[in-house]
């Protein structure tokens, strides 16, 4: 009974406080509500005006159009003659001007490719100054090296590939192995020498030569291996570089042999 006395005479006062509170927010003016200030202080907000959707009519005569953009559609599409295998006489008749120009354009680049890959008489007659590896680069008519990749005409005098610049005429100064007729059997004269100890007559007389990459893969000589960089960074060896005087001081006829003798002292197996 202590209890609900007690929570009823605190209940009474909190009642009679919030009416004397209520009764002083009265006498300062302040007796309005929270939504009524909320109310009061937000602006008031205006329904937005609604756009005006105007319908715009479109004419239906004809559309304004360059006239450079008419003549291309009303001429003939625009084709090189060299794909479409007519000549320049031909579009006369259909007002092909600018076919005849863009034939001629055609013509003169490659005049000026020729030009451009035209050896001079002088340089020509420089070429067989060193047969070893050849003395003149050319970027089209010179064949790569497997070894050294010098892209050069070879110095042979009797070659009609390098001498009279004949792409279907072998080159008789570089090696072509008999077995995979790839670039890996391509070896100049020099590189040959050198790195292999084998003479390019003998070669060229050989019809069954077999270049290092097939002598390997067929087990004719075991430990015999390309020694060039390439190959040699494939089997995670480091490349000799110019090794050929430690091979000759040695005793060794080439690179190839100087590593054969090496390969087999370690026992390691192709």
């Amino acid at each position: 009974m202590g209890n609900l006395n007690s929570d009823s005479t605190y209940e009474s006062l909190r009642i009679a406080r919030i009416s004397e509170n209520m009764a002083r927010l009265t006498s300062l003016g302040l007796d309005k509500s929270i939504t009524e200030l909320r109310t009061l202080a937000s602006p008031s907000k205006t329904s937005p005006s609604k756009r005006k959707c105007c319908r715009k009519v479109y004419d239906y005569s004809s559309l304004r159009r360059s006239n450079r953009l008419i003549s291309q559609s009303e001429s003939v599409p625009r084709r090189s003659t060299r794909l479409n295998g007519t000549q320049i006489s031909s579009l006369q008749g259909k007002g092909g001007i600018s076919k005849q120009k863009e034939w001629k354009s055609f013509e003169a680049e490659e005049r000026e490719l020729e030009e451009r890959n035209k050896i001079s008489s002088d340089a020509l007659s420089r070429r067989c100054d060193s047969r070893s590896r050849g003395s003149l680069y050319n970027p089209v008519f010179g064949i790569c090296c497997h070894f050294c990749r010098q892209k050069k005409l070879c110095g042979e005098e009797d070659c009609k590939h390098c001498g009279d610049l004949d792409n279907d005429q072998p080159c008789i100064g570089k090696t072509s192995c008999s077995v995979c007729n790839s670039s890996n059997g391509v070896l100049c004269r020099a590189c040959l020498k050198v790195r292999y100890g084998e003479e390019l007559e003998e070669v060229r007389a050989n019809k069954e030569w077999m270049c290092p990459h097939c002598i390997e893969s067929n087990g004719i000589r075991p430990y015999w291996i390309c020694n060039s960089s390439f190959c040699l960074k494939k089997r995670k060896m480091v490349p000799t570089g110019i090794a050929i005087f430690e091979a000759r001081e040695m005793g060794y006829a080439s690179v190839a042999h100087f590593l054969m003798d090496k390969l087999q002292k370690k026992g390691l197996t192709n």
